[in-house]
């Protein structure tokens, strides 16, 4: 769980965006603009098919909700129970699990989805995966994928910021 890319996991592949055994992040307009580690999460299959519970009894394949991922955190197969089937049967049942869900922005999301995914996987030999522990794992271990995403993702939140500050001092 350290992060790590272990030389056994196959490459990322960033024009095709195919994110092999990785919890993928992208900004969500408006909202992470106020809170900028708000977002949405999905996660690549053993080929790096990005799964993500895109909106109520819906999970997207190969085509993210908000876009493309900023920010991705590469796990080891070797970490899921029986490595890459196991990883690829947890992805396929969390999805199918999370078709007949409704979405709730607070309590069963995307973020849900992704730690149901690795609770069945038994990822680290752990089942307490859960949507907090996710966000903060991936703002510690996640990298983004180019800085114009860095830029992306930040930009707008230090404007609204600068302004709110700016603001302040004249009322």
């Amino acid at each position: 769980m350290t992060g790590k890319r272990l030389a056994m996991e196959p490459p990322i592949d960033w024009e095709r965006d195919r994110f092999p055994y990785c919890i993928v992040w992208t900004p969500i307009p408006l909202l992470t603009w106020l809170f900028p580690i708000i977002g949405h999460m999905g996660i690549g299959t053993s080929t790096g098919v990005i799964r993500d519970f895109a909106g109520p009894y819906y999970v997207s394949e190969d085509n993210m909700a908000f876009g493309r991922p900023a920010v991705y955190w590469q796990l080891s197969q070797s970490q899921a129970l029986q490595g890459e089937s196991g990883w690829d049967a947890a992805v396929a049942e969390a999805s199918e699990i999370y078709k007949k869900r409704m979405h709730n922005l607070f309590c069963d999301n995307c973020h849900s989805h992704v730690a149901t995914a690795l609770n069945l996987m038994e990822y680290g030999g752990s089942t307490s995966w859960n949507m907090f522990k996710l966000a903060v794992l991936l703002l510690v271990f996640g990298k983004y994928v180019s800085i114009a995403t860095f830029f992306k993702t930040w930009t707008p939140f230090l404007i609204i910021l600068t302004l709110a500050t700016s603001l302040s001092f004249y009322v």
